[in-house]
């Protein structure tokens, strides 16, 4: 586990928290999958995103193997490079968020039958009845 992000999980993780709509969950950093820390991950959606700089050209085999054994655990991995993040992040985040779950529809939501909340308006106040000891009411 690293201290420092790189660049890139630092933009990503920015937008991450703040950009992407995903119905009771968000993405946690540096997230513990089996016997792997993914670079971020969310629960519920079943997702992982794994950021890879150059280094990743020479370790595929070890990417493949490590790939395999997320997804047998059941999540989806998305992998961007570097530079996609830093040169084209709304395209990054535009996939991901198109391998999310759909978060429920604002439309359905306003056509639902439900009972009206009222607006915040106050209302005035009841004045209490004095409680009733027990010697009183026998």
């Amino acid at each position: 586990m690293r201290a420092q992000p790189t660049n890139a999980e630092r933009v990503l993780w920015q937008r991450l928290r703040h950009d992407i709509a995903l119905a009771g969950s968000h993405f946690r950093r540096q997230v513990l999958v089996g016997p792997f820390i993914v670079d971020f991950a969310s629960r519920k959606a079943r997702i992982v995103i794994e950021l890879d700089g150059g280094q990743h050209n020479w370790q595929q085999a070890s990417d493949s193997s490590r790939q395999r054994q997320i997804e047998a655990a059941g999540y989806r991995v998305l992998r961007f490079w570097n530079h996609d993040v830093l040169g084209n992040l709304d395209g990054v985040l535009t996939e991901i968020q198109s391998a999310l779950p759909p978060t429920p529809d604002l439309e359905s939501e306003l056509c639902s039958p439900r009972t009206p909340q009222g607006g915040g308006e106050k209302k005035p106040r009841r004045l209490r009845q004095p409680r009733r000891s027990r010697k009183e009411s026998n």
